[in-house]
């Protein structure tokens, strides 16, 4: 396993991480009285197309996972319109998951909504932009030893990372503090990014620390 490698996986994550990072006081310099929680929804609308531009456009350029085969343009264009079903599948997905751990079922519709777009962004979008719309090779990919790239297992943690993150956040909703933060979704939205920001610096440091374990086999 390359160290350069390594290095460049580590370089991206801290871009990703310094991009979610900037959304958060970017917008207060056009904006009086914009903050992560007080203005939350629009903060979350601006994560999502933040972190969303950078990781198409990251995943364009490096190309980590994508087959270097040429192909028609008329199937580019399936595999794109692929994927925005697959996304779009994902947001509605995680909102019917989201109500069902407790989010409110009529109140807060898009509230709840944009935390399912935030956490589709963090987890499904990165899978459409390093495996496409492959549902096996997603499957092979979050299966025990399936990762076949130093990328494939940072996405593996990032994703999980996300979603525990998401799990952690809803732990102070129920509890009788009355601060801003515990606001539906407010909580949860930010415990994904915190578990998102973290699966991304923790994973290149995992793979450096176990690089001699780590054997990736074609398939």
């Amino acid at each position: 396993m390359r160290e350069a490698e390594i290095r460049k996986l580590f370089a991206v994550n801290l871009l990703c991480v310094f991009s979610v990072i900037l959304t958060a006081y970017v917008p207060a310099l056009f904006w009086d009285g914009f903050t992560v929680v007080g203005t939350h929804l629009t903060w979350l609308r601006i994560c999502s197309v933040s972190v969303s531009t950078l990781s198409i456009v990251l995943h364009l350029i490096l190309k980590p996972n994508l087959s270097r085969k040429k192909s028609s343009f008329a199937h580019k264009i399936s595999r794109f319109l692929k994927c925005c079903i697959y996304f779009f599948m994902s947001c509605v997905l995680f909102h019917v998951i989201i109500v069902l751990y407790g989010a409110p079922l009529i109140e807060s519709v898009i509230e709840t909504f944009l935390f399912a777009v935030l956490l589709s962004t963090f987890t499904t979008l990165q899978c459409l932009c390093m495996l496409g719309p492959n549902l096996q090779a997603w499957i092979r990919v979050f299966s025990k030893n399936g990762a076949m790239s130093i990328w494939e297992s940072s996405l593996q943690i990032t994703t999980m990372c996300s979603i525990l993150g998401a799990w952690f956040g809803a732990f102070p909703i129920p509890l009788d503090w009355d601060r801003p933060w515990q606001v539906w979704p407010v909580s949860c939205s930010l415990g994904a990014t915190f578990g998102y920001m973290a699966g991304l610096i923790i994973a290149p440091l995992w793979i450096h620390w176990n690089r001699k374990q780590l054997t990736y086999k074609s398939r």
